[in-house]
């Protein structure tokens, strides 16, 4: 759904939950995946990332 284009308050609309859980599981996908931007998760998601 982030590779989408979806705001945390979009996901929570879809998934059923609040908006901060679906911020909170955003934030831990971005760390474990060592990313800073959710635009980086749909290159991350299309192919290999940069890291520089």
């Amino acid at each position: 759904m982030i590779a989408q284009g979806l705001t945390d308050r979009d996901i929570a609309a879809r998934l059923l939950i609040s908006r901060r859980t679906a911020e909170s599981h955003v934030q831990r996908i971005l760390a474990e995946l060592a990313l800073s931007r959710r635009t980086q998760v749909a290159a991350w998601i299309s192919g290999p990332v940069s890291r520089r």
